[in-house]
């Protein structure tokens, strides 16, 4: 039998989980997943840690130690995130060291609520750095306007970045110039550039579910036919944009002074329709010096029955810039479904974010009742 996942290792596509909890960390899942699954990263969200948070008995113990304490509850929050983060850490850190510091990462977010302010989320993200302190952590700061800056701000400072939430080409030139712009100020600010890494998380599934929408209220054979392909599209035209920046004069500079490039991640690659094969957003977006961060049911069906083609994306761009011109001509406005977008996956972190709040308020009243 094939193994699917070690031959996308193979193409040069990271394997990352798009999960973590303490449960499956007591378990020893993710070192499962590791000798296995050929996973070498993970990445976390508010939803993720909200969910993890809610199911069975692993956090008690913290929890308990926190309410004892008297730690204010965004602190407790942050405390009971970092636990996890170092541990899986630790778990990766063969991985890490085995590959010179490319994989091994894992990705912890700042507060979604500040989303829009540059400074906080600067500020949060060089904090967040300093209390998981492990070198392989990713601090994961979201692309949106206000966040441009922070991307550079903290690479400036020396500190590796998982951008998120990025959906539109247009935003994603701006985050790959962003981290140029911020190894340029690490390099005058005496950092070793062979230290700072990032990934630019842009998310594949969600598209297709934004646009398909709006194709099925046109209900044409038209639009018919271009369901489910304009997410695939979009990032693969993402990656036509990362092959120009790294042939670039200003990236060969800083490629010379040490520096790493900056990884075109895919996110959100569970298939949010059945209708589609639930391998797709793995298999048809193979390409070299990408990671796939997946969850665990997409990383399962792709070691049961994904069919790895070798590089799905080289000679594509042609006709992946004709969905966007088909969508366009149906009178679907690009600009338009990336700001929906992104407006929806900030609020979604943000609504994950409260719910996670409420759930720690809970449980540490509850404790400190005890």
């Amino acid at each position: 039998m094939s193994d699917a996942l070690a031959e996308l290792s193979a193409q040069g596509v990271s394997v990352w989980l798009d999960d973590i909890s303490r449960e499956r960390l007591q378990s020893g899942n993710l070192q499962q997943l590791i000798d296995d699954r050929h996973v070498v990263g993970v990445t976390s969200n508010p939803t993720i840690f909200q969910k993890a948070l809610e199911k069975g008995t692993a956090y008690d113990e913290q929890v308990r130690d926190l309410a004892l304490r008297e730690i204010a509850l965004d602190g407790a929050i942050r405390y009971l995130m970092a636990y996890d983060i170092r541990w899986a850490c630790e778990v990766l850190r063969p991985v890490y060291d085995r590959t010179n510091r490319v994989d091994g990462r894992v990705s912890i977010e700042v507060d979604p609520r500040i989303a829009h302010d540059t400074a906080r989320t600067t500020a949060e993200a060089k904090g967040l750095q300093w209390l998981v302190d492990r070198p392989n952590v990713l601090i994961k700061i979201p692309a949106t306007k206000e966040g441009l800056p922070s991307i550079t701000a903290a690479t400036a400072a020396g500190v590796s970045v998982n951008v998120t939430l990025i959906f539109g080409l247009d935003r994603y030139d701006a985050v790959m110039d962003a981290y140029l712009t911020g190894l340029e100020q690490a390099k005058e600010n005496g950092h070793d550039l062979s230290q700072i890494h990032s990934v630019a998380s842009f998310f594949v599934s969600r598209v297709d579910t934004e646009v398909d929408k709006r194709l099925d209220k046109i209900g044409t054979d038209e639009a018919a036919a271009v369901r489910g392909k304009a997410g695939i599209a979009n990032a693969r035209l993402a990656y036509e944009r990362y092959e120009k920046v790294v042939g670039s004069e200003r990236w060969q500079a800083l490629k010379a002074a040490g520096a790493n490039e900056q990884r075109p991640l895919w996110a959100s690659t569970g298939v949010k329709d059945p209708a589609y094969d639930d391998t797709m957003y793995v298999v048809e977006l193979v390409a070299p010096n990408t990671v796939n961060t997946m969850p665990e049911a997409t990383l399962n069906a792709v070691a049961d029955h994904g069919r790895i083609r070798g590089n799905a994306i080289a000679g594509t761009y042609a006709d992946s810039q004709k969905v966007l011109d088909d969508l366009a001509a149906l009178g679907i406005q690009y600009n338009d479904v990336i700001e929906v977008l992104e407006a929806e996956g900030v609020q979604k972190f943000e609504d994950s974010y409260a719910q996670l709040v409420e759930s720690v308020k809970t449980q540490v009243g509850a404790a400190a009742r005890s």
